[in-house]
């Protein structure tokens, strides 16, 4: 009887971010971490979850894309404003010039190599700046009303809805034109540069998902789908997508 091959599982890269701890025993001590619904993200999507650690060795780093088949850029602190040529607002939250060094460089490479790529809420701004594009630095600044970003309940639980572009590929992934998602920022995008485009919106205007242009397969989210998909099916496919992408890429590289 012949025996039938096993498919490959595809990995995903997840790039992490630093914390302090500030009381305690180990106070002052380092962590290098990423939350958990990324890594069960991945695995009910079917894939192999892989950790990125936040270190400024790009050869280290390129060593680690060769195993991976697709990358997700995680949530996390504000980007400094000097990426895209400002000043600090006086709103402006915790920044971290060492993740933001690790994040781009991580970016680069990715795009360099064409990798499936998912941006969700830092993840997604950081697309953006690295395209050359520019966010608000506080949803304050909009010169429209705002609606509440940042829920203040149960990251599971939608609180607002977005509009998705009818040809936008999220919206194929999703079958939708409309889904209520959660909110966790109070930053967002602003200018969108000339190689990506805007494919959702929530209601006041606010840019909710990107694209890539001329790019295999690259999505940004400003909302947690990671915080969804155990109860929420649209959100289920929108991992599986990556994942579809990065099983393409794997094969392909063989």
């Amino acid at each position: 009887m012949e025996r039938k091959e096993k498919m490959k599982k595809a990995v995903i890269g997840i790039s992490t971010s630093i914390m302090v701890d500030r009381e305690g025993d180990f106070a002052g001590y380092e962590r290098i971490y990423v939350n958990r619904d990324y890594i069960q993200s991945v695995i009910a999507a079917g894939a192999v979850p892989l950790m990125l650690p936040l270190e400024n060795s790009e050869e280290n780093l390129k060593e680690s894309l060769d195993l991976v088949d697709g990358v997700i850029f995680s949530g996390g602190h504000d980007i400094s404003p000097f990426r895209y040529q400002e000043e600090p607002h006086a709103k402006l939250e915790e920044i971290c010039p060492e993740r933001d060094q690790f994040d781009f460089t991580l970016y680069r490479l990715v795009k360099e190599r064409s990798l499936p790529l998912l941006g969700i809420c830092r993840g997604c701004q950081l697309m953006n700046v690295a395209e050359g594009g520019s966010l608000y630095q506080d949803l304050s600044q909009k010169t429209t009303e705002s609606l509440k970003h940042s829920q203040g309940h149960g990251p599971s639980i939608p609180t607002h809805s977005v509009k998705l572009s009818p040809e936008s590929r999220i919206s194929q992934i999703l079958g939708r034109e409309e889904i209520k998602v959660n909110s966790f920022h109070h930053q967002a995008l602003n200018r969108i540069p000339d190689t990506a485009e805007v494919s959702g919106r929530a209601l006041d205007g606010v840019v909710e998902a990107i694209e890539l242009k001329n790019y295999p397969f690259g999505i940004g989210v400003q909302f947690h789908p990671e915080m969804l998909q155990e109860k929420d099916e649209d959100m289920k496919k929108l991992f599986r997508a990556l994942v579809d992408a990065a099983r393409e890429y794997g094969k392909n590289r063989q």
